[in-house]
């Protein structure tokens, strides 16, 4: 006798709509924060791919669907506590207007959903196409700034070490590489992001594919940074040469973007060089078409018994919860955050106490873009028998969204600056004006060195750390309303002949004279 097939386990029709139905009160109750993710896509080349990681991800599940039919899924109501939880963060990235809470509460919620529907056993299955979810949220605008200066400095040192192996003459100032007849600056469109983070996406997949060993696997998604670095480095040298037998148009237009394309391009096939190698590594060397696991499911089988899964009333209810939310949120009052009054920095004095007189500066356009501030000041005060002062500050009438003061340890390493010493100060300010704690730095690039001091002033408080105005920002835009501030830095050049005290002296003083008028342009 035939032996008849072992059933299939199905979702009804009827239950999809359910499905479909949650799907949407899940996108509704996070789509302030999905809209703002969807808006970096189109604006943030870096995560121009965005847009393919859902489809990716709804292709991976499918993929898991002859796995899913062989076994009956139900739902559990532990799911509610990762919507519960989704939804918090929701409410929080809303009440802060930082986005990026209500990003990740989506991917909390959506596997809330997931294992209200299929419970455990199911979610587990697809846990990897859930994770693929997380390359599409785009990293905090200080992280990605960060993460881009450090790479444009080693893809600068990596590079210039490629152009002096055919005997050019190079100089380095920074992540500016000085051919002499042309300058190449290795800005955000050379830092490696737009190669790093598609390339990592792509390591994720063949990793998933790939049938070996979990170290094996992990290699393939590490490995992926250093190719990144180098690829990119090595482009940036190829450029330099180029530039030196060919002209500057080998570095602009369409080449240039080719080139980049090309060198992608050469990080794919390296990827799976890298995976055929290891499919031959160990106790069983196997070709790469044998370890890389890309199947498709195929029908059920005529006569094959069919099982249908029961109704999962957790993620009914899960939907009802994401849906009630939603419409609270509809109908709530809106209010943007509040900016206070505050005099514009075109009326900062140029003559102060002490026979200081101001000569105003300005950023270049594209510094400016950068930056996205909404109000700078950028003046060298000098006097008689004194070296001058750099004043600049950085306004910002709202932080929440993730612009926010770039932070001057990062960006003196991109001038070419060293850092010698850094390290909070506690200066005492003349006048009555009382102490107040600083970065104090000591910089230096070549025979010159300057001595920097720069904090944050942040809704009447002075902050020298970075996450401290981070987490600041992200408790005051709830309980105040509000998440303006500024950076302060001074800088003023130190002789060779100059004791640092004296320089300090100079500071600091400076400092007593404006304090008091710095209020009327930053608000507490």
């Amino acid at each position: 006798m035939p032996q008849t097939p072992a059933p299939v386990w199905q979702v009804p029709k009827a239950q999809w709509v359910v499905v479909a139905l949650v799907g949407m009160a899940l996108i509704a109750a996070f789509l302030p924060g999905l809209r703002f993710m969807v808006a970096n896509w189109a604006i943030v080349e870096e995560y121009s791919y965005g847009y393919f990681i859902p489809l990716i991800s709804v292709f991976l599940i499918w993929q898991k669907s002859d796995q899913l039919r062989q076994v009956e899924l139900r739902g559990s109501w532990a799911g509610l506590l990762f919507v519960g939880a989704g939804l918090l963060l929701g409410v929080i990235g809303e009440l802060s207007a930082i986005r990026l809470f209500g990003q990740y509460g989506f991917i909390i919620a959506l596997v809330g959903l997931s294992v209200g529907f299929i419970g455990w056993r199911g979610t587990r299955m697809i846990a990897g196409p859930l994770a693929i979810l997380m390359f599409m949220i785009p990293l905090p605008q200080f992280v990605l700034r960060e993460l881009s200066q450090q790479l444009q400095l080693v893809s600068s040192e990596l590079g210039v070490g490629l152009i002096r192996l055919f005997g050019i003459s190079v100089f380095l100032e920074g992540n500016v590489i000085d051919l002499g007849s042309y300058k190449l600056q290795v800005v955000e469109a050379c830092n490696g992001l737009r190669y790093l983070f598609p390339l990592m996406v792509l390591g994720m997949l063949a990793a998933y594919f790939f049938q070996g060993a979990m170290w094996k696997r992990v290699l393939i998604v590490l490995s992926t940074i250093p190719m990144t670095i180098v690829i990119n480095s090595l482009r940036i040298g190829l450029i330099g040469v180029t530039v030196e037998y060919w002209g500057p148009a080998m570095a602009e237009g369409m080449l240039h973007d080719f080139e980049g394309w090309f060198m992608f391009m050469v990080c794919m096939l390296l990827l799976i060089g890298e995976m055929a190698v290891l499919a031959r590594v160990g106790g069983r060397p196997q070709s790469l078409g044998a370890v890389f696991g890309l199947e498709v499911p195929g029908p059920v089988a005529a006569g094959t018994p069919i099982r249908y899964h029961r109704f999962p009333t957790p993620m009914l209810v899960g939907g009802l919860l994401l849906l009630s939310v939603w419409l609270i949120a509809l109908w709530s009052p809106k209010g943007a955050q509040i900016q206070p009054q505050r005099l514009p920095y075109s009326q900062f004095s140029m003559h102060l106490p002490g026979d200081w007189v101001g000569l105003p500066d300005k950023l270049d356009r594209d510094v400016l873009a950068t930056l996205a501030v909404d109000d700078y000041l950028l003046v060298n005060y000098a006097r008689e028998g004194e070296p001058l002062i750099n004043l600049y500050s950085a306004y910002y009438a709202s932080q929440s969204s993730g612009q926010s003061s770039h932070s001057p340890r990062t960006c003196m390493p991109g001038g070419g600056w060293k850092i010698e010493h850094i390290a909070d100060a506690v200066l005492t300010l003349a006048g009555g004006a009382g102490a107040m704690t600083v970065n104090r730095a000591i910089i230096q690039k070549g025979d010159q060195r300057q001595l920097v001091y720069y904090w944050f002033d942040q809704r009447g408080r002075v902050l020298t750390s970075e996450f401290d105005v981070k987490w600041y920002i992200l408790r005051d835009a709830i309980l105040r309303n509000r998440s303006d501030g500024a950076l302060m830095r001074l800088v003023t050049p130190v002789a060779p002949t100059e004791d640092i005290d004296r320089a300090d002296q100079r500071l600091t003083g400076f400092l007593s004279t404006i304090a008091p008028r710095l209020r009327e342009h930053v608000p507490g």
